[in-house]
């Protein structure tokens, strides 16, 4: 009589090839994140409320965006098919629905680059700066925005001729998107937890900018 192979559990550190990681985790139904970075696993811990509240405000900062702008798809947490070795899962993405480079796979899948991508780096800052940055400039992700909570610090990176450009906010401290027209970030607000002044912001960027 035949059995099944059996489906050995991810665990950190494994190296796994795209397609063996992608069947260990559908597997494990009870596994609400993991990435595969360069062919090796990683899972993430219980999401602390130091992780979730940031993450609660940019999804809500980028939800306005999506609601206004015709053609614009937001997701939270979505896994993405970068390349054979890379599938992140990261905290946000907006992206290009006709016009951008990722397209839907048959089974459900994003596959290939989204236009922005944002990572809460709450406990995970020099992950997300250095293995993961490099994957996302490697396959031309154009915009990178990373929110290092316990520093205090956002940065937003714009892909240039195969590397990551820094973008520089403004006089009154507002960075502003070169990919999606009329995303405009007042970070300082960002940093205090005044939403308010977030979306007024972001309601002026759309205003201005022709979209």
């Amino acid at each position: 009589m035949q059995t099944q192979p059996m489906i050995l559990p991810l665990e950190n550190g494994d190296r796994l090839t795209r397609q063996e990681f992608e069947r260990r985790y559908q597997a494990m139904s009870h596994l609400k994140k993991a990435e595969l970075i360069e062919r090796i696993v990683y899972m993430s811990s219980p999401v602390r409320i130091s992780h979730a509240v940031p993450h609660g405000h940019i999804m809500g900062w980028l939800w306005s965006y999506a609601l206004e702008v015709p053609g614009v798809q937001l997701a939270d947490n979505a896994t993405v098919r970068l390349d054979r070795d890379n599938e992140p899962q990261p905290d946000a993405l907006l992206r290009w629905e006709s016009s951008g480079r990722s397209q839907l796979a048959e089974d459900g899948y994003l596959e290939g680059s989204p236009e922005l991508i944002v990572e809460i780096a709450a406990s995970s800052a020099s992950y997300d700066l250095a293995q993961k940055l490099q994957v996302y400039r490697r396959n031309e992700v154009q915009e990178y925005l990373i929110w290092q909570v316990y520093d205090r610090r956002l940065d937003w990176f714009r892909w240039h001729e195969g590397t990551y450009q820094p973008l520089a906010a403004d006089d009154q401290g507002i960075l502003r998107s070169e990919v999606f027209p009329g995303l405009w970030l007042a970070v300082d607000a960002l940093l205090e937890g005044d939403l308010r002044t977030v979306k007024e912001v972001l309601e002026l960027g759309l205003a201005q900018e022709s979209v």
